[in-house]
């Protein structure tokens, strides 16, 4: 039976948006992108509510009128990336191209995809937080670890409330810092934490999960490879000379809105192809971050010095 190369295609999309969030270690962060409208491309719109402040009751005149705004601010998702790939016919044949093509992308998302959207996201936060002031570069050491971590919640707290949902993200290695804190008692517990439909056991530090991220994806900023450029074509993310390493990052739960979307993904047949006996599978991918501008007050970000 022939293949359907647009239904099949369609199925690919949506299994590949929810792969990357179950993958992601930034995940979580997607849940917060059930307001965002997205209509295909590369535009989002956020919506934006502010209010006015109480007024006094006025016994005669009763209520005084407050003012609501809504509104939605349109953002573009800068990250464009691509890739074509060919399985040669004499390889694959009818049959076995839906597995062996599944296989493929599967294994070029988790290997490529997902690190770079990590990366990504983790280095925009940093930059947000830097500019915000909202930022400290430090030599961390088993000593002052555990001190540092918890005077930056608490500074986050401060602008929050102590009842707001904080994740904390950092690497292994900074992990067992903490952990090997004199001063860390019984302060690393064990929490649920879910993201996207999957739920599972994450460690926790004062109540605030902890998601752990590889070293490489923490890092302030990163070189966008073309893949195509000369000493590029491996494309991907590539950390920049002037990058540091992010100790961690502190943010609500609420407040990175993230979203990554497989905006085309493309199937042609060894008989539709032009340019080769093989069959073709185009993937392009839209994804971005953000943080609304009067909450960059809410998060900090933890570097090397």
């Amino acid at each position: 039976m022939a293949i359907n190369t647009l239904e099949y295609s369609k199925l690919m999309m949506q299994q590949l948006d929810q792969h990357a969030v179950q993958g992601l270690t930034s995940g979580w962060m997607e849940a917060n992108a059930g307001q965002v409208i997205y209509n295909g491309g590369d535009e989002v719109k956020i919506p934006t509510m502010s209010t006015v402040g109480l007024a006094d009751y006025d016994r005669d005149n009763g209520f005084v009128q407050g003012g609501v705004t809504l509104k939605f601010d349109t953002y573009k998702m800068t990250q464009d990336r691509g890739r074509t790939f060919q399985l040669d016919a004499m390889d694959v044949d009818e049959t076995g191209f839906v597995a062996t093509s599944a296989n493929l992308i599967k294994v070029f998302q988790t290997e490529q995809v997902i690190p770079e959207i990590d990366a990504y996201r983790y280095s925009k936060i940093a930059a947000i937080a830097k500019a915000a002031g909202q930022a400290e570069a430090i030599a961390l050491t088993a000593d002052n670890a555990l001190d540092k971590i918890r005077e930056h919640i608490r500074a986050v707290q401060d602008v929050v409330g102590d009842n707001v949902p904080l994740i904390l993200t950092m690497s292994t290695k900074t992990r067992a810092l903490i952990e090997n804190s004199s001063k860390i008692g019984k302060s690393i517990n064990v929490a649920d934490f879910r993201q996207g439909n999957m739920s599972f056991k994450v460690k926790s530090l004062d109540e605030s999960p902890i998601r752990i991220a590889p070293s490489a994806r923490l890092k302030t900023a990163y070189d966008v490879q073309d893949g195509k450029t000369n000493g590029q074509e491996a494309g991907g993310l590539k950390a920049a000379a002037e990058a540091k390493d992010i100790n961690w990052i502190i943010t609500p739960a609420n407040v990175p809105i993230a979203i990554n979307k497989t905006d085309k993904l493309r199937v042609f047949t060894p008989d539709v192809n032009q340019k080769a006996d093989a069959w073709k599978i185009d993937f392009r991918k839209y994804h971005d971050l953000w943080i609304k501008k009067q909450k960059e007050n809410q998060i900090f970000v933890c570097t090397k010095a």
